[in-house]
């Protein structure tokens, strides 16, 4: 998509002119034409195009609120294929993940109340989640993780089962992987997670004893002196980059150390 190639090079410090005269591609874009078409490796390249407009425009919505919940179910739909490296489409997806994680665009689907689409999102991270994916789409997929559940005012028990499934103890048909990525996200928020985490396991009919130690240690909150100290088990490593903007639909900014 030549669209795709011009938006990539346009700073996020352009002129207010430079972004209207993206109006019209932005319009364009969320035509259900294009945002909802047969072709899985079209509706990627829209999806790139609209990831893209985010970053440019951040921190404001390029869309209302409800455009952007179609934007977001769409940029939510190409993580499901990051499992594949394979496909064609493969680096724009990665290319989404990493633009979402940059611009913290995904606290919007909490001030939209998207939960159902937020547990989507959790999902496609820990089915996709492979051992090359180390390098960006990896911690990526953390740091989104991490900072929804830092940004929810409350934690429904719904958010939690796809991180508590991948540490059952018996659950065998987890990749390691996909264990090793959920226990860094409940280190990583241990401290938000605290009084929500033993009430998840409670309503989900399950005890403690059920899970990796990890659960245990967060709902103690012993975390970082738990006996085993090995930070690849634990999650000890830095998931957020230190120094983000946190885009919101309202427009509101806020920079802050979570690490």
């Amino acid at each position: 998509m030549k669209v795709e190639k011009l938006l990539s090079k346009v700073d996020r410090s352009s002129k207010r002119s430079m972004i209207d005269a993206l109006r019209p591609s932005m319009r364009a874009l969320i035509k259900d034409g294009l945002s909802k078409h047969s072709d899985v490796d079209v509706k990627v390249a829209v999806a790139s195009c609209i990831s893209e407009i985010t970053r440019i425009t951040a921190p404001d919505a390029p869309y209302d609120d409800n455009q952007i919940r179609d934007v977001f179910k769409l940029i939510v739909s190409t993580f499901e294929g990051l499992g594949d490296q394979s496909s064609r489409s493969y680096a724009k997806r990665a290319s989404i993940l990493e633009t979402a994680s940059k611009v913290r665009s995904c606290v919007i689907m909490l001030d939209l109340e998207c939960d159902a689409l937020i547990v989507e999102m959790f999902e496609h991270f820990l089915k996709s989640v492979r051992d090359y994916h180390l390098d960006s789409v990896f911690p990526s997929m953390g740091s989104i993780m991490v900072l929804v559940i830092e940004e929810s005012e409350e934690i429904p028990v719904e958010m939690l089962k796809p991180l508590l499934a991948r540490v059952k103890k018996d659950n065998t048909d987890v990749l390691p992987i996909a264990r090793n990525l959920s226990e860094r996200v409940l280190v990583k928020s241990a401290e938000r997670l605290k009084p929500y985490l033993l009430l998840a396991v409670t309503a989900l009919g399950e005890s403690l004893d059920t899970y990796t130690k990890v659960v245990s240690a967060v709902c103690k909150g012993t975390t970082a002196t738990n006996e085993n100290n090995d930070e690849n088990t634990y999650g000890l490593q830095e998931l957020i980059s230190p120094r983000c903007i946190c885009y919101r639909s309202l427009g509101e900014i806020s920079v802050q150390n979570i690490g």
